[in-house]
């Protein structure tokens, strides 16, 4: 794989829920705001419908929450939630409009989403919702330059998104070195999670958050490095 590219200053994570970010793109993100980049958050939902057992005016709420606690582990403070609803998140021309309009009020140079083939690992299947937004992250860096697809679009236009990359795909081409202090960062922000967690049946969160930390990493000649699908 080749190394990411460095030549960039603000990044955008647009993904569908809470906890999205911290399955491994925390701990790119930890590495690249100790390096004076900037990163903020966007996501689409409030993940009101992933806690069994707890109805969605609540868990949605809470699940804010765990997230602004999280991404303070990582060098994040800027996070918007768009108010789309969890589970049932659709692509299409209002997702689009929504995750251009964040594009334009961030103006970032790289944009990071999370993969929306039909599984994980070629396995696992995969999240309507991860699929829907990864998706219209794609279209939505377009749409964002684009005077006349939404002109009703609040904004000046943005066409500065150089590189959008998509955190475990399966066929990732650039890689991003990483620390202990970026994998022990991002294993605190998952740890934020525990509610969500706990309602999944995890017993030791914090285990579990590391267990998965180290999941999303590979060892390359003793360096540890996060991979990414890049597109241009």
């Amino acid at each position: 794989m080749e190394e990411f590219p460095d030549d960039w200053t603000r990044g955008l994570v647009l993904m569908a829920h809470p906890d999205d970010p911290e399955y491994g793109t925390a701990i790119a993100v930890n590495r690249w705001t100790r390096g004076g980049k900037e990163i903020a958050y966007v996501l689409a939902t409030s993940g009101e419908a992933g806690i069994e057992g707890m109805p969605p005016e609540q868990a949605g709420p809470a699940r804010e929450i765990e997230q602004r606690n999280a991404i303070a582990h990582v060098g994040v403070s800027e996070l918007e939630f768009l108010g789309f609803s969890d589970g049932r998140t659709e692509f299409g021309l209002e997702l689009r409009r929504a995750l251009a309009g964040a594009i334009r009020r961030h103006r970032p140079e790289v944009v990071i989403t999370l993969n929306f083939g039909l599984a994980f690992g070629g396995v696992y299947r995969n999240q309507a919702d991860h699929r829907a937004v990864g998706l219209a992250t794609l279209d939505a860096v377009s749409d964002a330059g684009n005077s006349w697809i939404f002109p009703d679009l609040e904004g000046e236009p943005w066409s500065g998104v150089r590189h959008i990359a998509v955190f475990a795909d399966a066929d990732p081409t650039h890689a991003v070195d990483v620390t202990d202090e970026d994998l022990d960062a991002a294993t605190a922000a998952l740890t934020e999670h525990r509610k969500y967690l706990e309602g999944l049946g995890v017993a030791d969160v914090h285990a579990h958050a590391r267990a998965q930390i180290e999941s999303g990493v590979v060892t390359d000649g003793g360096v540890r490095r996060v991979s990414f699908r890049v597109y241009q």
